[in-house]
């Protein structure tokens, strides 16, 4: 039995795909389903049972779940919100949880994978993976933060594996219930069907517009890599997972009209609230996740975006 919560979600829904594409059907998805338009991620998985969130957690504080013929974790349920500023909730969501459902996985000895964040680096321009680096601009990243520091604590004493991964700016198929917290791919996709348009902030902290810098990371890479970790349970620690390589918001305009054959980009001005919480440039230092032995490629921009529009 494999444990996926937040898996009626972007990324977690992703992994129960391709857990069934490759023969694994015993999975338990948890998640909140509050936005109930999230079931239709799961419309082409097969899984095993589904807990609300809420029942799963009581069940494990409560000593009333699995305890033993579990293969691993994966923990992708939190609040991504990153304009999201109300404190009690996201510590309560995104570290309190975490911590309850890491001492389960210790105390089992089961593998516990989670999403950790590129939004702890804040306004560094140096994204490795040293307490240095941290500095994240908004409370999600400090969620994110406080909770990666408390395992760096605990795993050295761990007796089984613990693995966090640092996402960079994900895209990709299944990541419509976002909302505006969707990749800007998905935006500018849309943007371009309804008026031919496709719309990007003016420049910022030196960069020209349309050219601040991410690192975005396909979806598929993401996956590939939880379930390499996954398959090679003697590697633990705290990874970055992006490609390694920033490519402008243009490039991903330019990647959007390429595959439409057609659109303009439009600058808009940069908005009031988000100044002095905005990443202008990321980009994953990925040596610690060569070094441990993942060596696959990352698509590109230009190639994520052409296989994101093709399954939309």
């Amino acid at each position: 039995m494999i444990i996926v919560t937040g898996g009626a979600g972007f990324i977690g829904s992703n992994i129960v795909r391709t857990l069934n594409q490759r023969g694994h059907t015993a999975i338990i998805v948890v998640d909140d389903l509050t936005n109930g338009h999230q079931y239709k991620n799961l419309m082409d998985c097969q899984i095993a049972d589904y807990l609300d969130k809420a029942d799963f957690l009581q069940k494990i504080q409560k000593g009333e779940i699995f305890t033993t013929g579990i293969q691993g974790v994966f923990h992708e349920g939190a609040c991504s919100t990153t304009t999201e500023w109300d404190g009690q909730y996201m510590m309560k969501n995104n570290y309190e949880y975490s911590k309850t459902l890491l001492h389960y996985c210790l105390q089992w000895k089961i593998p516990f994978l989670y999403a950790s964040s590129a939004a702890i680096y804040g306004g560094n321009t140096t994204f490795k993976e040293t307490p240095e680096n941290e500095a994240p601009l908004n409370v999600y990243g400090y969620s994110k933060l406080l909770f990666d520091q408390y395992v760096r604590r605990i795993i050295r004493t761990a007796n089984s594996q613990v693995v966090g991964f640092r996402y960079f700016n994900v895209y990709g198929p299944h990541e419509q219930h976002k909302g505006t917290m969707a990749s800007m791919a998905y935006h500018l996709h849309h943007q371009l069907k309804k008026d031919g348009v496709l719309k990007l902030f003016v420049g910022c902290d030196g960069y020209s517009d349309g050219e601040q810098r991410r690192d975005f990371v396909f979806i598929q890479d993401i996956v590939d890599v939880n379930l390499w970790f996954w398959e090679h349970n003697g590697s633990s620690g705290i990874y970055n997972v992006g490609t390694g390589q920033s490519q402008s918001f243009n490039d991903v305009a330019r990647a959007v009209i390429a595959w439409h054959g057609r659109g303009e980009i439009q600058y808009v001005p940069f908005p009031e609230h988000l100044k002095e919480h905005y990443q202008s440039f990321t980009e994953a230092d990925i040596s610690a996740l060569r070094v441990v032995g993942y060596n696959a490629k990352f698509h590109s921009v230009e190639e994520g975006v052409k296989a994101y529009l093709d399954a939309l």
